[in-house]
């Protein structure tokens, strides 16, 4: 009998191998991790153009630049990308990146929370202070976002920057991102002393940051798109909160037909890992 051939395992499922040992920790005290060389430049090459071509499909923001507020000026957002690309949905459902996450929130096991491309255009604008988490209807701080460039990032095209430690600075959890939130944010962060870490990204490398680690990008100066794709998780066994805004009433949407108390085990937020 012919042997049949075991197909290759992909580098989105292989494990990291070069998380530091104290990788857990860290992310605790600070917040968000940069890592190197999460994903060689063959998988981001292979990726990349499927995502962009999604985004300029999917995206519906029509208005120029000059024409859009603050938040439309720092980025097009398309989200979801998974459920409308199978290629797109092999990068999201990386067995790879959510095991980092899991071992970063110190968990058993993941879930998917949403995805979203943000691609901030020549010229847009900056991405103001803000904390993720303030959208998100969850119980618990247990999640995360990975900032997946799609190309190598210098400073002058506005990579995303932390607050070092503001994840335990409960002011300014009440804003949404907008010029109210830059102002007042930036100012706190200032007069806190908490560290704004501000590097480029070469190809490949991945920050992880908490939901509510406070966080900023600027303006891209450069000549093309700042490519980025993102994927947010949680502890699979975190629960849907009642919400305190209408952007967390909108956001129960990512998870539909959970009730509040509810785990969100539904087809739209499968465990990537663990379990």
């Amino acid at each position: 009998m012919t042997a049949i051939p075991a197909a290759p395992v992909s580098e989105l499922d292989l494990p990291y191998e070069a998380l530091p040992p104290t990788a857990t920790a860290d992310f605790a005290r600070d917040g968000f991790i940069h890592l190197t060389r999460v994903l060689s430049p063959q998988t981001i090459a292979a990726y990349e153009p499927v995502i962009t071509s999604e985004v300029l499909r999917l995206n519906t923001q029509e208005l120029p630049l000059a024409e859009r507020d603050t938040y439309g000026r720092a980025f097009l957002q398309v989200t979801n990308l998974w459920q409308h690309n199978a290629t797109v949905k092999e990068l999201v459902f990386s067995r790879r990146l959510a095991g980092i996450a899991a071992r970063l929130l110190g968990v058993h096991a993941v879930r998917l929370y949403h995805d979203q491309a943000l691609y901030k255009e020549p010229g847009g604008g900056i991405t103001p202070w803000h904390a993720d988490q303030y959208y998100w209807p969850l119980s618990s701080d247990r999640c995360l976002t990975v900032w997946l460039p799609l190309q190598e990032t210098p400073l002058e095209m506005g990579p995303l920057a932390f607050a070092r430690g503001s994840h335990t600075f409960s002011y300014g959890r009440d804003l949404p991102i907008s010029d109210e939130s830059e102002a007042r944010l930036r100012q706190a962060v200032a007069e806190q002393g908490f560290e704004d870490v501000v590097e480029p990204f070469a190809l490949g490398d991945a920050s992880f940051h908490r939901g509510w680690t406070f966080h900023h990008a600027g303006p891209n100066r450069g000549t093309v798109p700042r490519r980025v794709m993102t994927v947010i998780y949680m502890d699979a066994d975190v629960r849907v909160a009642e919400p305190v805004n209408d952007n967390q009433v909108a956001d129960r949407g990512w998870m539909p037909g959970t009730a509040v108390g509810e785990v969100p085990d539904t087809p739209r937020n499968p465990v990537l890992y663990g379990g």
